[in-house]
Parts: structure tokens; sequence; C-alpha cells
């Protein structure tokens, strides 16, 4: 052992009392202290209001964004409680806002259920604002304590008199933790709080936001039967009325609501304790399990499925549907790598029985609505049948993995997946300089002829009779569909290069609704990117600097001075470009500009990819409309 090492003896051991470990390490408490820690913050409040609500004594929230992005959360519940905390000697209110894991949901009879579970408490918002005020009305008086930090700055105090009760929380994101943005998102703020109000049917949850004056109010007397037709709004529906089942078993409460679309896609979006559980679980399954026994029940029953035919797969009975499943349970236990999976292995048979009975009442309650159910199922079986033949045709020669790669592929020399580069590029003329320029050893190109196939109004086996989604599939390797297995993608990087006109805005969003509704995996992977080849190619004196915006190019001519002489090319497609020129403005990685794609709300990105590209041409009308106001010039 070297002499010079330092001593490792006790007095280096740290111990980190009360919420310094909350801002040692904030990353551990709300998952990062980037813009989703930073709305998890309001999240952590609004949790409690919520969980009065399930409680049954708050019926009101009320949330503001302050022009200095403060946020103010207000409830009408009971209030925090104010007095001595007999273990603690302090009171209640101090104990909730500064001792980690303090509150009424960890045993005792505070709250059956509680949404607030998943995450850490108010005390970690304490801990990470610069400054918080807690103001409670209860027991007939107004309570104040203001916090710097997470430390208390005076003892609870009386402020005044009042008979109505209630929580208000202010507090001030500490710039010293989000260090990345202290600015809250409207639109991210609007869509929680909604999701909220949905899943929790009759508690009014509003939202203002003072720095723009916008505000909104929500309140479903429906829950979740409303939020289904919410999400459906944009498409044709076969059944006008959703399918809902609610009931409780074992202290679980459940709700599920259904309703089936003429779209090709399934979106199920499932909850515990409000928490969106994103990777499904014992609720889903239970879900799952129960739809597809009772509907290839019925459809024996009822002669649509005879006794020498195969039954309706999950898949089959699933197409076309959007389905909530929602459940509050005392003691949820969460898993998976983002900790959104249900593993209460109870609950599986809880919603299974409760929802198979319900929905088997309401197939013979409702034998027309059934059968255009089953219909559609048993098209979604003959395509599937067709998509399987078709899966065939793009293995028939894989003998030899390198033979059955698309003719038009100009592959990488790498066969290391993670330093390799896909770039899916428009047009023969582009493909052919981007061949050219690229550096061989790890960028491939595949160049695409003109629109790929509307993915939104085609099944799996349509889509795989189109020439140019094979090429896609067989360059990536992944397989699609059943088959699909990210694990076996020869690219890490899948680079969208298109026009920067509106030809080419609409190849890539159709090529991003293929990912999304076919591959989604490498979306959530971070594999796909859109490349940003420059607009602007603007040269003086034999020096030429591109620009990727007006404003960009605007500022570049403004260095030039007043009567200096320059040219501007706007370019209008990649085939304008040279090899030399689409390596160094848009392919070289020390000089190139791409954004990753990244689903941020799964609904939002499915409603937004159902308006866009769907068969109703009036959600997307008003789109268009409602958006046309922040684009400048349009290219025809």
């Amino acid at each position: 052992m070297s002499m010079n090492q330092p001593a490792y003896d006790a007095s280096e051991i740290q111990v980190l009392e009360g919420l310094e470990a909350v801002r040692k390490r904030p990353g551990m408490y709300i998952g990062s202290t980037s813009v989703k820690g930073l709305h998890h913050l309001v999240w952590e409040v609004v949790d409690n209001s919520i969980d009065e609500a399930l409680a049954g004594y708050c019926d009101h929230i009320e949330v503001f964004v302050h022009e200095d992005n403060s946020i103010t959360v207000i409830d009408n519940g009971r209030g925090i409680p104010v007095s001595e905390h007999a273990k603690m000697k302090k009171s209640a209110l101090e104990v909730v806002m500064t001792v980690l894991h303090a509150g009424g949901k960890f045993g005792g009879g505070g709250y059956k259920v509680s949404g607030g579970l998943h995450g850490v408490g108010v005390s970690v918002v304490n801990a990470l604002s610069k400054k918080v005020v807690v103001t409670v009305s209860r027991d007939g008086h107004v309570y104040q304590q203001e916090y710097h930090r997470g430390a208390p700055q005076y003892d609870v105090k009386i402020i005044g008199d009042t008979e109505q009760t209630g929580t208000k929380t202010t507090f001030y994101p500490d710039p010293e933790i989000f260090t990345e943005t202290t600015v809250f998102d409207y639109e991210t703020l609007l869509t929680r709080i909604r999701e909220l109000a949905f899943l929790n049917k009759s508690i009014a949850i509003s939202l203002t936001d003072e720095r723009t004056g916008d505000s909104a109010s929500f309140k479903y007397e429906g829950g979740i039967k409303e939020y289904v037709q919410f999400l459906n709004q944009k498409r044709e529906v076969i059944h006008e009325n959703p399918i809902y089942v609610e009931g409780a078993k074992e202290a679980i409460q459940v709700e599920v609501a259904l309703q089936y679309n003429e779209s090709y896609s399934e979106n199920i979006y499932s909850f515990a304790n409000n928490i969106n559980t994103h990777e499904g679980g014992t609720h889903e399954s239970g879900f799952k399990s129960a739809l597809t026994r009772i509907i290839n029940d019925y459809a024996r029953k009822t002669g649509m499925i005879k006794d020498n035919n195969s039954n309706l797969s999950g898949d089959d009975v699933r197409e076309g549907l959007t389905a909530i499943i929602s459940v509050k349970i005392p003691e949820p236990q969460f898993e998976g790598q983002t900790k959104t999976k249900l593993g209460n292995s109870e609950v599986r048979g809880v919603v299974e029985s409760l929802f198979a009975e319900k929905l088997q009442e309401f197939l013979e309650e409702n034998p027309s609505v059934a059968k255009k159910i089953l219909e559609k199922g048993l098209q979604a079986a003959r395509a599937r049948e067709a998509a399987r033949k078709a899966r065939e045709l793009t293995r028939r020669k894989s003998a030899l993995e390198i033979s059955s790669l698309p003719g038009k592929l100009a592959d990488c020399s790498s066969k290391d997946a993670s330093i390799s580069e896909l770039y899916i590029v428009e047009g023969d003329s582009a493909g052919g300089s981007a061949k050219q320029g690229r550096d061989r050893h790890f960028q491939a190109i595949l160049p695409i002829r003109g629109k790929i196939l509307n993915v939104e109004k085609a099944r799996l086996d349509r889509i795989l009779s189109s020439d140019e989604i094979r090429a896609m599939v067989t360059a990536l390797g992944t397989g699609i569909g059943d088959d699909f297995d990210i694990s076996k993608a020869r690219y890490h990087k899948v680079i969208i290069m298109t026009d920067a006109d509106v030809d080419g805005a609409h190849i890539r969003t159709l090529l991003l609704t293929f990912f999304y509704r076919y591959m989604r995996q490498i979306i959530d992977a971070g594999y796909v990117y859109i490349a940003q080849p420059p607009l602007f190619k603007i040269e003086r004196n034999k020096v030429v600097r591109y620009a990727n915006s007006e404003q960009e190019r605007d500022e570049i001519i403004s260095e030039f001075g007043e009567n200096a002489k320059y040219n501007v090319q706007r370019y209008k497609g990649l085939g304008e470009m040279n090899a030399g020129q689409l390596w160094e403005t848009t392919m070289d990685p020390e000089s190139r500009t791409m954004l990753q794609v990244s689903i941020g709300d799964a609904m939002l990105a499915d409603n937004l990819f159902a308006t866009l590209m769907g068969d109703d041409v009036e959600p997307r009308r008003d789109f268009i409309q409602e958006h046309a106001k922040y684009v400048k010039n349009l290219d025809f």
C-alpha cells in the first residue's frame, strides 16, 4: 500500500441529514434535473391534493404558473395537520415538509389509496426549491410556514381566521438544482392535469398560466369513459358509446372503458393510482386475457367462428381498440425499467373476473355492436395470415444475411451496429450524392422513391407488399410485427434525410408514422434521427457559409456589412448539393445537426398521427387552420 494514499477511516464517512441527501442526489428522487424532473415537482404537490380527493375530502384543485415561473397549487381538502407531532415535537406541517417519507400514506388510516406512493412526497419539492410557502386553512384558522432550500424560516404561525379548509402551496424551483431550465411548459402541465381530471371523475381541476393568460378547466362526470371518447375524437368509431365497466373487489377498485374505431392500431393505456403504467403490468394482462377469451367464446356461441376454425388472437381482437384501464389499490408494487409496471399479482385476477363478467353481459345485450367488433377481428385475422405469408417473402433469401439485403442499399463496411448509421434518403439523385459523399466505413445509404404507403390507412399485409417498406425492414434487420427484435438492429442511428420542402416534410411524416406504428421500439431506444440539411448557401469572396434558417441567413449577411457583395442560394432539394457539400453540411458527425426523435407523450403522438394521416379530413383541416399562423413561408 502506497504511503501517499489518503487514509480511509470513520472520518471519511459522510452522513447527510434531513433534506441534504435530496439536494446532493436529486436524480435519485425525481428521475433527473431536466425538464421532466422540473415538472415532477408539480406532480408531487398535485398528487397530495388528488389523494385528498380520492379519500373523499376534496373536489376542487387549482394550479397557477406565475410570471416568475413559480407554481401555486390550491385545494379544498382537509388541510395538512398543523398540531404538534407526538414523536418529532414539532408541527405536523413542518414534519411533512422537512422529513423524507413523512405523511399520511405510510400505514395508518390517513389514506386508503394514494397516487403519490410512487414518489417521495412534498418534502422533496421543498428540498429542491429555493423557496416554498405553505398556507393551511383548517380548525377555523389560516396557518403559514415558509422554507428556503428546505429549511423552515419560522415556526408555523396563524395569519388569519377562516371557515374554509384546504392547502395552498407555492414553490420556486431552485436554479442551482435545475441548471437546464426552470421554465414550466404549459402544454405538459395541461396534458397531465386533463389526464388527472379524466381519471378522477367529478373532480374539478384548473390550470392558469399568468405568463400568457392561457387557462383551462376540466371536470368529467363520465371519467375514463369520456377519456376514451376524447382519444377517439379524430377517428371513425364502430360503436358510438364506449363500453364501461366499474367494480371493486378485495379493496381493489377497477374501471375499464373501451371503444373500437376503424383504424388498424391498438391503443391501450393503463393506470394504477393515477400513475401511467407505460410498461403495463398485471392489470393490463388481466384485461387482455379477458377480452380475448370472452370475444372468442361469444364468436363460437353465435357461430361466427366455426368449430374447425382457430380462435382469434389477442392482436386480432385488439385491432382498432382504444382502451383505458384504471385501478386504485392500497399497496401498489411497481417494477420494470422505469418503475411504471404494476406487479401486484392479485390485481390480474380481480381485473380479469370483473371485466369478463361485464363484457359478456354487454355483448349479449348489444348483438349489433358485438357483430361489428367480431367482424373487425375476423378481418384482422385474415390480414394477419396474409401478413405472415408476406413476411415469409422477406425471409426466403436469408441463408446468407447479406444476400437478403435490398439491392438499392449501399451498406457500410462496419458490422458494429453501435457505430453504424442508415440514411434513408428521398430520391435517387440525393441518394447518389449521399453515396459518394458518405464515410463508407459506418454510413449506409438507402434511397426511397417517392412517398411510401400511409400505414395509418393500411393493415400489415398491405404494408408488407410495399417494395419501399420491405426494403427498409430488410435493411434494418429487426423484422416487423410479431417478428420484431430490436437486438437485431443493424444500425443504431436511422437518419431520415429529406428535402426541406412540403413534399419532403410529407415523406418524413409518412416514415415517422411507419416507425411509430410498427417499429416503435427503435424510437423508444433513441435510434431515429432527422437530418437537418441547410436551407441556404451564402457565398462571398469564394468563402461559403451555410444557414439552417432565415434568421441565421440574415445574421450571416449582417456580418458582411451594408455594401458587401454576396450570393445567396436557397436549396429546394438535397439533389442540388454535390457530394462534398452534402457531407460537409449534413453527414459529417463533426459538423452536422440532427434532431433525435422521441415520444414525450404516447397519447399526444397517437392523436397527432391520427389527425395528420387518418381518413377523417375535418380534424386535419382544423389542425392546419389552427397552426397556419405559425407558418411564414410555405413551398408548393
